[in-house]
């Protein structure tokens, strides 16, 4: 088990003072009552929305993750989006590095990314991704919104094939209206 004030303080020291700590409903009662979703908003490190969730792996033996998603805007949205994915992670198949998830709908408005991919968080780095506990490590991963085109993509030629498509391509990860790269 992890300290999630400790999480917490992790997460602000990268990202700035969050503004809210939001919860919905779980209707099936299996995530835990301290799992939360932080909201970040723009700040002097960065100019958009960060979500990011707060004990989604609080009771877990392994699969120590918790996640964070950008946006252009705020939108509590993706609260239920991330909210979600850690009911997923808890109840049907836990989640790790490099693994993709379908969301059942668009990331934002009427974007065509309704999958997401699990990455590094390449924007904020080491200093970020681990959050050691005792002999333990939780990793904050990015969960990036991508197309099923980009997820077939990933299927067939492999995580590292994706990212070098994202970085050939130029991916502009925070418009929810962009085109497929595969």
């Amino acid at each position: 088990m992890y300290d999630l004030e400790l999480l917490k303080l992790h997460l602000e020291a990268r990202w700035g003072k969050c503004t809210d700590q939001l919860r919905i409903p779980d209707p099936h009662k299996k995530i835990p009552l301290s799992f939360q979703v932080l909201e970040f908003p723009p700040s002097d490190g960065h100019n958009f929305w960060i979500y990011s969730t707060l004990g989604m792996s609080i009771d877990m033996d392994a699969h120590f993750i918790e996640l964070h998603v950008f946006s252009q805007k705020q939108d509590s949205s993706l609260v239920e989006l991330l909210t979600v994915t850690a009911s997923f992670h808890r109840n049907d198949s836990p989640l790790g590095l490099h693994h993709s998830v379908f969301i059942g709908r668009p990331w934002q408005d009427n974007s065509l990314c309704d999958h997401a991919f699990l990455s590094l968080p390449y924007l904020d780095g080491v200093e970020l991704e681990t959050f050691d506990f005792g002999e333990n490590h939780l990793h904050n991963l990015w969960l990036l919104p991508i197309t099923e085109k980009e997820r077939d993509y990933k299927m067939q030629q492999g995580w590292n094939a994706l990212e070098e498509l994202f970085e050939a391509k130029g991916l502009y990860y925070l418009d929810p209206n962009r085109v497929s790269c595969a």
